[in-house]
């Protein structure tokens, strides 16, 4: 029995972009493919859902963008709010309600979040110290500092998050801070704000997390108890901003509200607009019912960089101000890589949608199909173009497309594009082939609700293997001569195969499903899930079309070159905010440290790490082990021979059971990017670097 028979309706909420650039594919697979994906299957369930979702415009990322384009941050805002609405309108996400933090039934709402707890003393009011810039005369928001992260030592890690590491932090976590307005070190001084008491909600948050244990994705649940783990401290729901919701008190004049104190409430304004302009009751998808049976299903597809946010602080909130229905499952992807390298807005190497969509018309449902096949479940994954290239070429138009179009221009060339069947109407009458098609349905089912699209979309595309089998094999071509009736009921069969590939793939192909219809001559909604297939006697299909196209080696030799342009145009030397140089040593100090030129000879990532990497490397001196922080940025075997640079005399220390004897120096760029730090030429092992 599905297990979302349970519920009489569903609140599906897709993470909020921030209004301060484009839309990249990395954004489309982490919280927005899966979830229309998701609302789709619902749809065709005949579910009760509202998918919403709106721009997040509010926060340090809007002013720091308007500073960078020398504009206001309501025309940073209005720019890419609709850039961004209109982009996924285009793509095909099919958000019920798309809406903006802007509006003032979000101000409103958001400032009623606040003051219910502040009415009941949930707030924590104190003096603090924050950074604040002298030479801008302000106090700093977290984005607005930048230092080095204490637990991954990335250079730019910023004052809310290390987008390294993914670990939360406060500002005063870094290490060797730094302002980005003028680039020096800020100064700390007092200012009051409203903390929410988070480690008095951890008893509750604990048990309640618990619950979820082999129903959240593993990653999901581990981060969550690593958190917790660690211990919750009180967190500012306040900021000193210029731009953002007010505090709605009179003693806070001039301070706005956090943006996680701002931004999620957004999900709920947005069913609150979407309610009042359909007519319906916003409080039966948000609220908790008399009967918790009808209860809504609240769902948050996010980012792995949002798991913190949407599993302990917002629910956090929604607990301490009452009446709120909790997430039953927050099925937060991992990251997407671009072309061997993390996706990158500062460095331009993205494929941004809108390009996508004015450079690859109508192609909307072929990155859908490519995403779809990588999405990153459970680890980070990777798109190419090449993979691109073949994923379209070699399934959607060989498979997909090959099968609709050999049983249409079949149709048409034996039939007139008639459907005439002697029982009236025409249905699938080959057992076999129906056993075979009900247990992909279930696959999918199972698959879907299991938020595991890949596995799903694989399931799907069985059908349109088996229709092509099932067509090869049976060859109405060749028995059109010697048993008419045969090739009839083969290509009747594969009629209802395509609509059967209709229901099941309009999840993921929504655009191609409109296609598949009007060849069809049926509409749409005659392809919901758990509807029959069927034709009637005397119906008229309509002249085929080519549902894809192939894709040649000229467009992705142009996207490839893009790529690299956009490289190339990245390394020219920029001013960026760096840490301050340390303290002054002396020379005898330095003196002390014996670095040597090195050989690597083996390399093995440690198990049980994602960072760390056990070397084995001839120092000249001796062959010894090290182990070294660089499994995410190497892999072993393109390491094997590399000429590097050790601190022989560095104490031995034992790291994960294995006794480490030095350090090799690596070269960390802004981006986090490592390089060895190697001599220009090549110099004997043991050579000393002074």
């Amino acid at each position: 029995m599905s297990r979302l028979n349970k519920f009489k309706r569903f609140t599906v909420k897709s993470a909020l972009p921030y209004a301060n650039g484009p839309l990249h594919i990395g954004h489309l697979a982490g919280a927005y493919l899966p979830a229309d994906i998701f609302v789709r299957y619902l749809r065709l369930k005949k579910k009760d859902v509202v998918y919403i979702c709106g721009s997040d415009e509010h926060g340090a990322a809007i002013t720091i963008k308007a500073k960078k384009e020398n504009t206001t941050p309501q025309a940073i805002i209005d720019k890419y709010h609709a850039q961004i609405r209109d982009s996924f309108r285009e793509f095909g996400i099919a958000f019920d309600f798309y809406h903006r933090t802007s509006s003032a039934i979000h101000h409103d709402l958001s400032q009623e979040f606040f003051l219910n707890l502040y009415e009941k003393d949930e707030f924590i009011e104190k003096f603090s110290e924050q950074y604040f810039d002298e030479d801008y005369q302000q106090f700093l928001a977290d984005r607005y500092i930048i230092g080095t992260c204490p637990n991954c030592s990335n250079p730019n890690a910023y004052g809310d998050q290390c987008e390294r590491c993914g670990t939360s932090l406060n500002p005063t976590d870094l290490i060797n801070p730094v302002s980005t307005l003028s680039g020096k070190p800020p100064i700390l001084k007092p200012t009051k704000h409203w903390y929410l008491p988070l480690d008095k909600y951890q008893p509750w948050l604990e048990k309640w997390i618990d619950t979820k244990e082999g129903e959240w994705k593993i990653n999901v649940f581990g981060q969550c108890k690593s958190w917790l783990k660690s211990g919750l401290q009180p967190r500012s729901m306040t900021r000193d901003l210029d731009w953002g919701i007010d505090v709605p008190l009179e003693e806070a004049k001039g301070k706005k509200l956090y943006v996680w104190m701002d931004a999620p409430i957004g999900y709920i304004s947005s069913t609150k607009q979407w309610a009042i302009d359909n007519g319906k009751d916003w409080k039966l998808y948000w609220k908790k019912q008399e009967n918790e049976a009808d209860d809504a299903c609240l769902l948050h597809f996010i980012g792995k960089d949002n798991i913190v946010f949407h599993c302990i602080i917002f629910p956090a909130i929604l607990h301490a101000h009452g009446g709120y229905i909790l997430p039953q499952n927050v099925p937060a992807n991992e990251f997407l890589n671009l072309e061997g390298d993390k996706l990158s807005t500062s460095r331009n190497h993205a494929v941004w949608l809108h390009e996508y969509l004015e450079e690859f018309p109508g192609k909307q449902d072929e990155l859908r199909y490519v995403l779809t096949s990588i999405l990153p479940e459970t680890s980070d994954s990777e798109f190419t173009w090449k993979d691109y290239q073949a994923r379209v070429n070699n399934e959607l138009v060989a498979i997909l497309g090959n099968f609709v179009n050999r049983v249409m221009i079949l149709m048409h060339k034996f039939y007139d594009g008639k459907v005439n069947s002697n029982t009236g109407k025409t249905v699938l009458n080959d057992p076999l082939l129906a056993a075979e098609i009900g247990g992909f349905y279930d696959e999918i089912a199972v698959s879907l609700e299991a938020y595991k699209f890949r596995q799903a979309l694989q399931s799907a595309m069985e059908i349109a293997r088996l229709g092509n089998r099932y067509l090869t094999e049976n060859e109405p071509w060749k028995t059109i001569k010697t048993n008419p009736e045969g090739a009839k009921n083969t290509l009747h069969n594969s009629l209802v195969i395509i609509g059967h590939l209709a229901s099941c793939l309009q999840p993921f192909l929504p655009h191609t499903i409109i296609k598949i219809a009007g060849m069809l001559n049926l509409p749409v909604s005659a392809f919901a899930f758990d509807n029959e297939i069927a034709f009637d006697n005397g119906h008229q299909l309509n002249a085929p079309v080519f549902l894809f196209e192939k894709i040649e080696d000229e467009a992705i030799a142009l996207q490839l070159q893009k790529l690299a342009d956009k490289k190339a145009a990245s390394a020219v030397p920029k001013q960026v905010a760096v840490a301050p140089a340390k303290e002054n040593i002396s020379f005898e100090s330095f003196a002390t440290m014996d670095i040597r030129t090195g050989t690597i000879l083996t390399a093995e990532k440690v198990a049980k790490t994602k960072k760390l990497m056990k070397l084995t490397i001839d120092t000249g001196i001796d062959q010894r082990t090290i182990v070294s922080g660089i499994a995410e940025f190497f892999e072993p075997e393109a390491i094997i021979g590399q000429k590097v640079s050790v601190l022989v005399n560095l104490e031995p220390r034992e790291i994960k059971g294995i006794l480490s004897q030095g350090m090799i120096l690596m070269a960390e760029n802004a981006e986090g990017k490592l390089s060895f730090v190697t001599p220009a030429e090549d110099m004997h092992n043991g050579s000393v670097i002074r």
